[in-house]
């Protein structure tokens, strides 16, 4: 069976580590130009490997096999959140490049079909999984046309500087086994239980919700407070509600975040005329979601009959379901863990989206974790100790070879 190369997988993980990096954080949005120097490496690596390299008409890197059959698509997303971690996704692309070198590595694997992606924009700098939901065909219509960054930079825009034709790749008929992604786990599961290894038996679903709040602008020190229209009372106090009705409704795998507020015009000495709040709700239980969803609404139908602002509820993106992972995939990662980490590993759900969710709706998909040190992601601080970066490969890279070779 292939055995990875440790020294050489950390110096690709480090070396991709290098475009954007800020302190021991990255800073790598979808299609910056230091992204696109970043995707461009990524293709010259698959090509050195032994691959067919092509970046796609939106960013998403393939590194394609030269030899014939069903392949095996392997890969994750090589952007990062506005201020990221340095293995949030990227450990899933690099696993991937290092189980093609190993496969390639092993007379008994080296002509197995093996594919591997670097996804664009999973996290969001236009529109959440924007690579592996084109791949898909899981945007909807006007999406792309309509999807703008946080500066405002319209999608199109961003892809013609870049040098993109906007056109995704698309999947032929039987041509994938199935989809396989690694990566670290993002919470702190797997490090309280002294676990090495995560087989990911489903992905949660989510909701996101733009809450907007009319009142009326108008100078903080002359208007009497029973005149006031506060859209930025009415928004924490709606705050306050959602939050105490979620958890009388929660199930025990929902969580719930308001992570983006805005005061308009957000000055000292001004009462807010309008005011957003950002709320997303996630559950492994799609009927869990429609209930937390209809707190939201008789909430919202509760404060415009108070008044005085008014409330409307506007969708952000567009609901993202749960996902079973493949049966037959958990089985040959489980079977990949027992051989190389006997009593470190578990069977878990995924508390985050990942591009595998969306893959799953059309192949059968799988993924894998490793730990992450004390929970933590989407910060500078995120970590996972060597040790266990490279069992990781090793375990994943197993799976890869057996899922090919059935």
């Amino acid at each position: 069976m292939p055995t990875i190369n440790r020294q050489r997988l950390l110096t690709d993980l480090n070396k991709l580590r290098s475009f954007g990096a800020c302190g021991t954080g990255v800073v790598r949005p979808s299609l910056s130009a230091i992204d696109m120097q970043a995707r461009h490496w990524l293709a010259q690596r698959m090509t050195e490997a032994g691959l067919d390299a092509e970046i796609d008409g939106i960013g998403n890197v393939f590194g394609r096999p030269r030899h014939p059959g069903q392949r095996l698509l392997v890969g994750s997303h090589s952007d990062t959140q506005p201020t990221g971690g340095w293995l949030d996704g990227a450990l899933g692309v690099i696993y991937a490049l290092e189980a093609a070198r190993a496969l390639a590595e092993d007379p008994s694997c080296s002509a197995l079909p093996l594919e591997i992606v670097a996804w664009v924009d999973e996290e969001s700098t236009f529109t959440s999984c924007l690579g592996s939901r084109a791949f898909t065909g899981a945007l909807r219509d006007g999406e792309m046309a309509a999807a703008r960054n946080p500066d405002g930079l319209s999608l199109t825009d961003a892809l013609q500087q870049a040098g993109l034709s906007g056109q995704p790749a698309r999947p032929q008929p039987d041509q994938y086994l199935g989809y396989l992604e690694a990566h670290i786990e993002q919470g702190p599961h797997l490090e309280s239980a002294g676990k090495r290894i995560g087989i990911v038996s489903a992905i949660v679903g989510s909701r996101n919700f733009t809450v907007r709040f009319k009142g009326r602008q108008n100078h903080a020190g002359t208007t009497p407070m029973p005149l006031r229209r506060d859209a930025g009372i009415a928004m924490m106090r709606f705050g306050h509600f959602v939050d105490e009705a979620f958890k009388a409704a929660a199930g025990p795998k929902s969580v719930w975040t308001m992570g983006r507020i805005e005061l308009s015009p957000g000055a000292a000495s001004i009462i807010p005329g309008a005011a957003n709040l950002h709320l997303q709700f996630r559950d492994p239980d799609d009927a869990q979601l429609d209930r937390l969803q209809a707190c939201v609404e008789q909430l919202i139908a509760e404060a415009n009959a108070a008044g005085p602002v008014s409330v409307e509820l506007e969708e952000f993106s567009p609901p993202i379901r749960p996902a079973e992972m493949d049966a037959q995939f958990q089985r040959h990662l489980s079977e990949a863990a027992r051989l190389h980490a006997p009593d470190a590993w578990q069977s878990m759900p995924s508390a985050a989206v990942h591009d595998a969710m969306f893959l799953a709706r059309i192949m059968p998909a799988g993924m894998m974790f490793i730990p992450s040190i004390d929970g933590v992601s989407h910060d500078f601080s995120e970590n996972t100790g060597d040790d266990d970066i490279a069992l990781g490969s090793q375990v994943f890279t197993q799976a890869i070879a057996t899922i090919l070779k059935q």
